[in-house]
């Protein structure tokens, strides 16, 4: 295994963190956003390994605020990039990348009481984007 460049850390990040404030926007409100953040956080670093070196090292990602397509266009080929890195530098990591990922996605959703429509069209725009990059 090859360890990961800065760049390729930030990739990670960039990827996992954004899927997060994808779905955090999906249904706009301030104190779900705090729930969310905390849900997001603790799934983040629930990660081993590489991936959990990659996200919970470095700066946080730069991503847009708004609107939601912009930062899409910035996230999931972020996402698509990771799982290449992944495979070609850790193979052994693809797996609990798409997981820590799809959980923390998830548990954002979750936080504030349920999962509304729009947060499940993101979530599942993530999760093709990681089956797609597999």
């Amino acid at each position: 295994m090859e360890s990961l460049t800065a760049d390729e850390r930030l990739t990670l990040r960039t990827g996992a963190f954004g899927a997060v404030f994808l779905v955090s926007n999906a249904v706009p409100g301030v104190l779900a956003m705090v729930r969310e953040s905390i849900a997001a956080s603790g799934a983040l670093v629930e990660a081993g390994g590489v991936v959990r070196e990659a996200l919970t090292s470095g700066p946080l990602p730069h991503l847009p605020q708004s609107p939601a397509a912009q930062i899409e266009a910035i996230v999931l080929p972020a996402l698509r990039r990771a799982m290449e890195i992944l495979r070609a530098k850790a193979p052994g990591e693809v797996e609990a990348y798409r997981s820590v990922v799809l959980v923390a996605a998830d548990r954002v959703a979750q936080a504030d009481g349920g999962v509304a429509p729009a947060e499940a069209a993101v979530i599942d725009r993530i999760r093709r984007t990681l089956a797609e990059a597999s």
